[in-house]
C-alpha cells in the first residue's frame, strides 16, 4: 500500500522543466562566436607579421575616430528600442531603429570617407601589409556592419507590423544583441590599431 501511494504520488508530481534555447538567438550567439574567431585570426597574423619587420608607419585617419563616436551613439539608439518595445511605446521603436540605421549608414560612409584618406597617404590595400591589414579590418567590419543593417530592416519593418512588443520581444532582442556586439569589435579593432599601428 505505502509503495502504491509512493508511485502514485511520484506520477503526480509535475516534471522537471527542461532548459531550452531559443533557437534563433542559439544562431546569433554561434554567427558571434565565429565572427570572434575570425577577428582573433586576423589579429593575430597582424602581430606576428607586425613583428618581422617591413612595416609601414602612418597616421590613422582622424574620421575613423569620429566614425567611432557615431557608431557610439548609435548603441545608445539601439537600446533606445529595445527599451521603447519593452513598453510598448511603438513610435519611439520606429524611430529608434530609424535613427539606429541612419547612423549605421553614417558610419559606412566614413569609413569609405577613411579609406579615401589612407590612398591619399599612399596607403593602399596592395603594397606594405600594414596598409594591407587596415583595409581587411575596416572591410571586414564594414561587411559585417552591412548584415546588421540588413536585420535593422527586418526589425524595422516587424514593429510597423507591430510585430515587436512587450510580449513579442525576440526579434528586437536580436537586433540590439547584434549591433551592440558589432559596435564593440569595432572599438576593439581601433583601439588595436591606433595602439599597434
Amino acid at each position: 500500500m505505502k509503495e502504491e501511494t509512493e508511485e502514485i504520488k511520484w506520477l503526480e508530481e509535475e516534471p522537471e522543466e527542461t532548459l531550452s534555447v531559443n533557437p534563433k538567438r542559439f544562431i546569433l550567439w554561434l554567427f558571434i562566436v565565429s565572427i570572434l574567431m575570425l577577428f582573433a585570426s586576423f589579429t593575430s597574423a597582424y602581430l606576428v607579421r607586425r613583428a618581422e619587420g617591413n612595416w609601414l608607419d602612418f597616421v590613422m585617419p582622424p574620421v575613423f575616430a569620429y566614425s567611432t563616436g557615431v557608431l557610439i551613439v548609435s548603441s545608445i539608439t539601439m537600446h533606445w528600442a529595445y527599451l521603447a518595445a519593452k513598453k510598448d511605446n511603438f513610435n519611439a521603436l520606429r524611430i529608434a531603429i530609424t535613427v539606429t540605421f541612419v547612423l549605421g549608414m553614417i558610419f559606412l560612409y566614413m569609413q569609405f570617407q577613411g579609406w579615401v584618406e589612407l590612398v591619399k597617404s599612399d596607403v593602399y590595400f596592395v603594397g606594405n601589409p600594414a596598409g594591407s591589414f587596415i583595409y581587411v579590418f575596416t572591410g571586414m567590419h564594414a561587411f559585417h556592419l552591412i548584415s546588421g543593417l540588413i536585420v535593422l530592416v527586418f526589425a524595422l519593418v516587424a514593429a510597423f507590423r507591430l510585430r515587436i512588443h512587450a510580449k513579442s520581444l525576440d526579434q528586437i532582442h536580436i537586433a540590439t544583441v547584434y549591433w551592440h556586439f558589432l559596435d564593440i569589435l569595432w572599438l576593439y579593432l581601433f583601439f588595436f590599431l591606433l595602439y599597434f599601428h
